[in-house]
């Protein structure tokens, strides 16, 4: 499961105690409890309570009183909150798209003291990895512009102390590539990528199969990138199928079966090994 799968799994356990408040009738059934005649959240209201409510409201299609939920609850503390709602900002979900106001969000989220095993590492985790990608190429029209030095260092702290998947990928390309201030080197781009293929990142596990195939690992490799490219997003299968479908024309028939036999193991067993 992906960080972001962990993340998402994270907020749905906020539906248990949101269960009062029902689907959409009682979400609006439980605004007078949240929200003044002015359309603005009453002091002194619990933030867990209105993050829940934020929660329901989102679920229910009225993402206008998410926001404002959201926005109260992550100012008083919460720090999913303040998640959905860069991720809101980053998605145009629910609001314009806006990546600088997304980017502060994150930020904010990663100057909180949550330690690695927390409930709540998942957000910080995210978020590090979220402005790590910012930061590779900037955000056009605002403050923040590239910086791949410290872009790898959020990376590396997620990979390094929270052991998200999509940043020790990330981690794996900058040492491919040298780049973030690190040097090139190929043993530990593909100590990264596997790490990462472990925990099922299909770019990880393809990216690390043709470093295989390339040093002579032609079956290993070949079986690696079929496996990814059957467990790939939609959004990663092209450029997966393009590496693997150039390896297939550079191998012979009797590999190539060998390699698909393999790659079905892989994701019956789930097996990433290099060996």
């Amino acid at each position: 499961m992906l960080t972001s799968d962990v993340v998402r799994t994270t907020i749905l356990s906020a539906i248990v105690a949101a269960t009062t408040f029902g689907t959409a009738g009682g979400a609006m059934a439980f605004d007078d409890k949240v929200f003044d005649d002015n359309g603005a959240v009453k002091a002194q209201s619990s933030p867990w309570a209105v993050f829940q409510f934020g929660f329901s409201a989102y679920k229910s299609g009225h993402k206008d009183q998410a926001v404002e939920a959201y926005r109260y609850a992550a100012e008083n503390g919460q720090i999913g909150a303040s998640w959905k709602l860069a991720r809101m900002y980053a998605e145009g979900d629910g609001v314009d798209r806006n990546d600088f106001e997304a980017f502060k969000f994150f930020s904010e989220i990663v100057e909180q003291d949550v330690e690695p095993g927390s409930p709540e590492e998942s957000y910080v985790s995210d978020a590090l990895v979220a402005l790590g990608n910012y930061l590779q190429k900037g955000i056009p029209g605002s403050p923040i512009k590239a910086n791949k030095v410290a872009a790898q260092e959020y990376f590396m702290r997620a990979a390094a102390n929270y052991r998200n998947p999509n940043a020790q990928f990330e981690m794996g390309k900058m040492f491919l590539k040298g780049e973030g201030g690190v040097k090139a080197s190929v043993r530990q781009a593909g100590r990264w990528f596997q790490l990462a293929a472990e925990k099922g990142h299909a770019g990880a596990e393809a990216t690390l199969g043709n470093l295989l195939f390339q040093s002579g690992k032609v079956v290993r490799g070949l079986a690696m990138m079929t496996a990814a490219l059957q467990r790939a997003a939609p959004a990663d299968q092209p450029w997966i199928r393009g590496m693997q479908e150039e390896a297939f024309a550079l191998s012979g028939e009797a590999d190539r079966r060998t390699a698909i036999a393999l790659a079905e193991d892989i994701l019956t067993k789930g097996d990433t090994g290099q060996q």
